[in-house]
């Protein structure tokens, strides 16, 4: 291993040596050259930004579901100063897109000199939506004296379609992170980064594909620090539990499920079993494959595969996973954000059957431990109670594992009056809702969130915090209050403007409660 990170080193500096990013010879700063060929990005007086860089081949025609390959080289410097197109998927928070040429990644880095740390960023979204270009990291860069790369990768249909004579089935958008991840390994250090010093940081569906990416063999030595926002491995939902109309479900199917849904909608589209039902899809044109696949469920990521062998979930726990250092939380108030487009959980009668659909029998005993009358409205009860059960208890079973063999530190994000990206309904306060931290982090779509004097320090020290962390593997550094590595105690750092605390997770959140029913 040591060998490789040496060999992919001297590469990258040979890279650096023939036009890369020193400007003491004369070159252009905007110009790094990669091992695909030369970009031209944007630079400002602190940092340089290269968007829309190719990691893999456009995945069209009789590339679609197949494993990323390489990108065509190029020799003319390509424009990197504007974000390249989304992955194909329906509007949701984001706009729509049909665009499957979408295999591209972002990295800004500081106009400082060195090899630094590279976070390299997996954006939320179900696996169904978003894009890496949602996500300005010059704050980040900048702040952090490191290099950010966020990424796109295939979503929905086209990144976890599966089927029976289908290689790879369940699993194109894992090798896409990967395949990202290894262009990282041999282009970092043109853009001024360590690719033996690289942590993969996620929100979400990020989040749970990095527990997915910590336990497959193929991505083993891709990466040496994990930072997981609001995203478990442990993580199960029942109905409504993770979003309106969700049925109960988990982040993770076993290959033939997977295959079995796959087989169902190519059926419905017209595409009979057999030898070339995968070449008849592959003639489905993007708008009638992403109409055909929207439904209530969420992409699961199919496991009992060479790319993905074991449920992520019970390989950590069984110890068969990366065994680095790692970061891990939630937000205070996650399921606000979800219930916000939740009608029923407005009204007490709403609230009680959405607690019959999801725990049926054991309703009552719910209800009887959040009543809404303690909470001041239907819709918070419903909130807190998916929020402890599906958020916060799954991952405290996570942050107690990960504790038992590697470094691990726990944070909970907890600034209730943190801005909203939209106006929230009456009687459901936005509180720390999930996604609610990453305006700390990122200028979201390019624009600054406006931050009181506190919201600013604690977003300052947030940075200082995953980079450092990025650095040594430890969050603690010189001016930043003190981070207790995780024990399985009360050691939950409160992210919150003003002084630092630490909670008690499992306590705040009636884990004890949950374990139990």
């Amino acid at each position: 291993m040591g060998r490789r990170i040496a060999a992919v080193v001297i590469a990258a500096a040979a890279v650096l040596g023939t036009g890369g990013v020193a400007t003491a010879q004369g070159q252009d700063a905007g110009v790094v050259r990669t091992d695909a060929g030369p970009v031209r990005g944007t630079v400002t007086a602190d940092s340089r930004t290269f968007q829309g860089v190719p990691y893999a081949a456009p995945p069209v025609g009789e590339l679609r579901w197949r494993a990323p390959q390489p990108p065509r080289r190029w020799t003319v410097p390509r424009d990197a100063t504007t974000p390249a197109s989304r992955c194909a998927q329906p509007q949701n928070i984001g706009p729509a897109s049909e665009s499957e040429d979408c295999l591209h990644l972002n990295v800004t880095a500081p106009r400082t000199g060195g090899l630094k740390p590279v976070m390299v960023w997996l954006h939320g979204g179900g696996n169904a939506f978003g894009a890496g270009s949602d996500y300005d990291a010059r704050r980040l860069a900048v702040g952090g004296d490191v290099v950010v790369v966020t990424v796109n990768y295939r979503l929905g249909v086209f990144g976890f379609l599966g089927l029976p004579r289908l290689d790879g089935a369940g699993t194109f958008g894992m090798q896409d992170q990967q395949a990202a991840l290894r262009w990282v390994q041999r282009n970092a250090a043109a853009f001024g980064g360590n690719p033996g010093n690289v942590t993969l940081f996620g929100q979400s569906a990020g989040s749970y594909d990095i527990c997915a990416q910590l336990t497959s063999p193929a991505a083993r030595g891709l990466f040496q620090r994990a930072i997981m926002e609001s995203g478990s491995c442990s993580m199960t939902w029942p109905r409504n539990g993770v979003n309106p109309g969700i049925p109960a479900g988990s982040p993770w199917l076993g290959q033939s499920s997977v295959d079995a849904q796959g087989a169902t909608l190519a059926a419905s589209l017209g595409c009979a079993a057999g030898p070339s039902q995968v070449d008849c899809l592959r003639r489905i044109p993007v708008p009638q494959l992403l109409t055909a696949s929207q439904s209530a469920a969420l992409p699961a990521v199919a496991y009992g595969n060479p790319v993905l062998p074991w449920r992520p979930d019970r390989a950590l726990a069984e110890g068969r996973y990366a065994k680095i250092p790692v970061i891990s939380g939630t937000n205070l108030d996650e399921q606000r954000l979800a219930t916000a487009f939740l009608p029923q959980a407005f009204t007490e009668d709403g609230y009680q059957q959405l607690l019959v659909d999801a725990f049926g029998a054991k309703a009552p005993a719910v209800a009887a431990k959040y009543p809404s009358s303690a909470y001041g409205s239907p819709a918070v009860a419903w909130a807190t109670v998916a929020t402890d059960r599906v958020w916060s208890c799954t991952q405290v079973t996570d942050q107690r594992t990960f504790a038992r063999w590697a470094p691990a530190y726990a944070y909970e994000f907890a600034d209730r009056t943190a801005p909203a990206q939209f106006p929230f309904p009456e009687g459901l306060p936005s509180g720390a809702y999930h996604g609610a931290e990453m305006e700390y982090l990122f200028d979201l779509n390019g624009v600054p969130t406006p931050l009181d004097a506190g919201q600013q320090a604690l977003a300052d020290r947030m940075i200082r915090y995953w980079t450092t962390f990025a650095r040594t593997g430890n969050p603690n550094g010189p001016g930043t209050p003190a981070w207790p590595r995780f024990g399985g105690g009360t050691t939950t750092l409160s992210l919150v403007p003003g002084a630092p605390r630490t909670v008690d997770l499992a306590a705040e959140h009636n884990c004890t409660f949950w374990a139990g029913l």
